[in-house]
């Protein structure tokens, strides 16, 4: 399906099982410099929402800049600040629950296998709007994702609202409004 500039591809359960198995590090890993990336290595980050979290597999500074990685665990009634970044292209694919994604205008429903595009600068946000926990994959090109890297290095502990826009600036994200899901 095509919806003004984002693509959404539905690939299945079965492909979404098999792509969790290969893009988590289970069996064949990820390059990591050459190496792959198992399933238990890779930096961890806590969001303040009680039972999310990522898995951040390839960095920017890995990879040249080139993508950033990173695999998001989100519990039910969870949802992304309405955003946009303005230096990056980004992709989520669903591997495990149901999330909803706006992007600019377009609503969608995407359960395991659902791909994303989502074109820099355009406002997009999400929810897992589904029965159980969510698990996406999240991709940067080039790799925008240096504000969750930041996101990891600064104290544990809730973010305040002056500190989550000065990161915006830094790494050139923009919050654009509520999540209107």
């Amino acid at each position: 399906m095509r919806l003004a500039g984002v693509t959404l591809l539905g690939l299945g359960a079965a492909a979404a099982g098999i792509g969790r198995l290969a893009l988590s590090g289970d069996v064949l890993g990820l390059v990591f410099q050459g190496q792959p990336v198992s399933a238990l290595l890779g930096k961890h980050l806590d969001m303040t929402t009680p039972g999310r979290f990522a898995a951040l597999k390839l960095l920017g500074h890995e990879t040249n800049e080139s993508i950033m990685l990173f695999e998001e665990t989100v519990p039910v009634g969870t949802k992304s600040l309405f955003h946009l970044h303005r230096d990056s292209d980004e992709v989520a694919w669903v591997l495990a629950g149901e999330i909803t994604f706006q992007i600019g205008d377009e609503v969608t429903v995407g359960g395991p296998g659902t791909c994303a595009f989502v074109p820099r600068n355009v406002p997009h946000a999400w929810k897992n709007t589904g029965r159980a926990t969510v698990c996406v994959l999240f991709l940067y090109t080039p790799a925008a994702g240096r504000y969750v890297e930041a996101l990891v290095k600064r104290p544990a502990g809730p973010i305040s609202d002056d500190e989550r826009h000065k990161l915006g600036e830094r790494y050139r994200w923009e919050v654009v409004g509520p999540n209107p899901l």
